[in-house]
């Protein structure tokens, strides 16, 4: 995605007035920083893509113009944040979720800023820790869950999955494929999905998960796109982890349903969190966009940007959403701060079982 920056220009004026400063000058004190003073940096992942018109509304708003920075998936970009604690690379991170929010604030990368007028609806997101819950604003949401390729199964004259517990049943064995965990949020989130349904019993599904021809990929993009009988390839595997979003994307073009479905028994749920970083150069600035980033124009934004759910309530989401695009009524969760202490460890034993 581009992102439109803003320069100052201030090059020509400076050099018709070379070795005349005393008589001419470029601009006082507190104009010559303008330009910087009201840049707000933001820090956040690759999967960024907020529109330029919504970003130019805040800048009419606030006089404030937005760079951003990507900075890889989700794990890259809090491992970056804290890495450069007391020197932050940005005013405000976006991005950060529910699998790597403790870690960042256990870290001290970020400084306590709640936004004014935040929609009553966000508290059902927010951190249970006070302090995450001080540093952390939930901006968005997703369930990631497993997705079926309703048109293939009809073909074949097959039932589709359900559950978790369907995708070790010899009747789905070689049709199923997920990103990997070590490599993939989507593919983290899967496997939070599994530990919270089976406990100290993950490792044993997984097993069984595998054995029963379970497909892993480096990312959603081959999975779903190479893999998936629905995706853009010649798939082989109509069974794929993705999210409760992407029917919507499958109804082809002069019809009127989608061609997949999403198995919401199955889902785990990701909310996205912003903040300002501690030590920010722009406070002001970061403030500001964090308030934007919970107000209509851009909570309304966010399913068509950035595929996700707005976590204000009362914002319409577009139409073929708020038709196909259904979230999970009891989506699995872990809390954030058992993430923290057990993220390394469970990827090791993950690793270990899907590398035998």
């Amino acid at each position: 995605m581009n992102v439109t920056y803003r320069r100052g220009a201030l090059g020509t004026v400076a050099a018709l007035c070379a070795g005349l400063l005393a008589a001419c000058s470029v601009a006082g004190p507190d104009e010559t920083t303008t330009a910087k003073d009201k840049q707000v940096v933001v820090a956040t992942h690759d999967s960024w893509a907020m529109s330029k018109a919504v970003l130019r509304r805040f800048t009419q708003q606030t006089g404030y113009t937005v760079k951003v920075e990507p900075n890889g998936d989700v794990g890259q970009l809090t491992n970056k944040l804290v890495l450069t604690k007391g020197s932050p690379i940005a005013d405000l991170a976006y991005g950060i979720d529910n699998t790597f929010a403790s870690r960042a604030v256990d870290e001290g990368i970020l400084a306590d800023y709640t936004p004014e007028d935040e929609p009553a609806s966000a508290a059902a997101y927010a951190l249970h820790d006070a302090s995450g819950a001080d540093q952390l604003t939930p901006i968005d949401y997703g369930d990631v869950c497993v997705n079926v390729d309703d048109v293939w199964f009809r073909r074949h004259g097959k039932t589709p999955p359900r559950t978790l517990d369907d995708l070790v049943d010899p009747a789905y064995k070689n049709l199923f494929v997920t990103p990997g965990a070590s490599s993939s949020s989507p593919g983290l989130a899967f496997l939070l999905a599994t530990i919270a349904r089976y406990g100290d019993g993950w490792r044993d599904y997984w097993q069984r998960l595998m054995a029963n021809g379970t497909k892993l990929t480096a990312g959603w993009e081959d999975a779903y796109e190479v893999d998936f009988t629905a995706g853009g390839g010649h798939g082989d595997r109509p069974i794929v982890l993705s999210y409760a979003s992407s029917p919507p994307f499958t109804v082809p073009k002069g019809g009127t349903r989608p061609t997949t479905s999403s198995l919401l028994d199955t889902c785990f749920r990701q909310v996205e969190y912003a903040g300002v970083l501690k030590g920010a150069r722009n406070v002001e600035g970061a403030r500001a966009f964090l308030d934007f980033m919970t107000r209509p124009a851009f909570q309304r934004a966010l399913p068509d940007n950035m595929y996700v759910y707005p976590v204000d309530s009362a914002v319409p989401l577009p139409p073929a959403w708020a038709r196909f695009a259904h979230t999970a009524s009891h989506p699995f969760s872990v809390p954030a701060a058992e993430i923290t202490r057990n993220r390394d460890t469970w990827l090791r034993e993950w690793s270990d079982i899907t590398t035998r």
